[in-house]
């Protein structure tokens, strides 16, 4: 029996039975004559050879219903050859209105020149890496006016298909759905159990933070996603003109945060994408805070906690070490449940892996809470749209010629 259970405080919108995907496409294709729709894929360069972005690129070629497709591409070399390639590997892929994907070269001298510009005004970009390349991305998109909702996922997807795209679109794209916000979610499940950061740390680190603040809006609202480190949503460009996000790991929690403070939870849903998904997997690197999953959790935490100290969440290290304790204990109660689970449907679970997660995350969170203490002002965090044009008018308008010139020498 299909699961349609609606529980937390957002509207589930589930997967119920097999999509009739051409009922999908052919009513997106009717909505975007006045919702068009933008796909904005933020993709390292190194996924160029990766088994995933090809798969989505064919997949593209077969889609007919999106506007505008952004190719936001970080860590590319500034000789432009893999800018290139990333051209070429897109070749045949074609919008509603016959345009080519525009891609958005990061490592060009155009587009550096206009971070700095923002640097100087006291605008600080961030960090190099994929909450800087969507944020830019979506500057294009609200800087061209084209499209009224855009979509984003991830470029690693080795499960993407056509029903994965039009599912994460539709709710943000139907003009009688009101909603402004929704958000990817899917199962993890291969051989064995994954999604270690989820069901390792962020679930039971709000429970735990339930636990010891007492009932919360905000952690209630967190804990109402399914899997709220997916890196698929979409929203009206409205909302994405609005929002600041950070440019670090924490860019999908900071994301859930602004949603909240910036729409009714009556226009907020998560969609299930697909009954099961895959992508590249990364390494513990328990011994290493700067790599790996043990970096992302040093980052989600630092938002996390960041964000609930705006709320009025005092954080002390008496506090951090109460927190860090019963999310420990919460996480291995969780281990527990997830071996049962494993055991019935004969999966692979080791519990020494799991263990070693909880023992690497714990040391993250405590890291990430020290941080905070000792400087409470650094905050990740790109500035929104509307402050950028408030700040730089001719914003916009400079990064769509930029975009535009770099695709004319190629």
């Amino acid at each position: 029996m299909a699961d349609f259970h609606q529980s937390g405080v957002i509207t589930t919108l589930h997967r119920l039975g097999s999509s009739d995907v051409a009922r999908l496409e052919r009513e997106l294709l009717s909505y975007g004559r006045t919702r068009p729709i933008a796909l904005v894929l933020p993709c390292l360069a190194s996924e160029l050879h990766g088994p995933g972005l090809k798969g989505i690129v064919d997949t593209l070629r077969g889609v007919g219903y999106l506007r505008q497709i952004v190719v936001s591409i970080s860590g590319a070399d500034e000789e432009r050859a893999e800018y290139d390639d990333m051209r070429a590997l897109f070749d045949g892929v074609k919008t509603l209105d016959g345009q080519e994907p525009i891609l958005l070269w990061n490592s060009g001298s155009r587009v550096k020149a206009l971070y700095q510009r923002l640097e100087e005004e006291g605008l600080a970009p961030g960090a190099s890496g994929k909450g800087r390349s969507t944020c830019l991305a979506f500057g294009y998109v609200l800087g061209s006016g084209v499209s009224r909702v855009i979509a984003m996922h991830d470029c690693d997807i080795r499960t993407y298909d056509r029903e994965f795209l039009a599912r994460l679109c539709y709710p943000t794209a139907h003009p009688n759905l009101n909603y402004e916000f929704a958000k990817g979610y899917y199962g993890r499940v291969a051989d064995r159990l994954y999604g270690r950061v989820t069901r390792l740390f962020v679930t039971p680190l709000l429970r735990a933070m339930k636990a010891t603040l007492g009932s919360h809006p905000l952690l209630e609202y967190l804990d109402s996603f399914r899997y709220p480190l997916a890196g698929e949503c979409s929203m009206t460009t409205d909302l994405a003109r609005i929002n600041r996000i950070p440019s670090d790991w924490g860019l999908e929690m900071g994301t859930l945060v602004e949603v909240y403070r910036n729409c009714s939870q009556k226009r907020i849903c998560q969609v299930e994408l697909t009954e099961n998904y895959d992508h590249r997997h990364q390494d513990l690197s328990e011994d290493d805070a700067r790599l790996g999953l043990h970096r992302m959790v040093v980052d989600i935490a630092s938002s996390a906690i960041r964000n609930l100290a705006s709320y009025g969440v005092e954080f002390d290290a008496g506090f951090l070490n109460t927190l860090t304790a019963a999310y420990r204990r919460t996480a291995q109660d969780a281990i527990a449940s997830y071996s049962d689970d494993a055991a019935l449907n004969g999966l692979v679970f080791d519990r020494h892996e799991e263990e070693l997660a909880v023992e690497t995350f714990s040391r993250a969170l405590r890291a990430a809470g020290l941080g905070f203490v000792r400087d409470p002002m650094d905050v990740p965090q790109l500035p929104n749209w509307n402050r950028v044009a408030s700040a730089l008018p001719d914003f916009l308008d400079e990064l769509r010629e930029a975009v535009e010139a770099d695709a004319l020498e190629s």
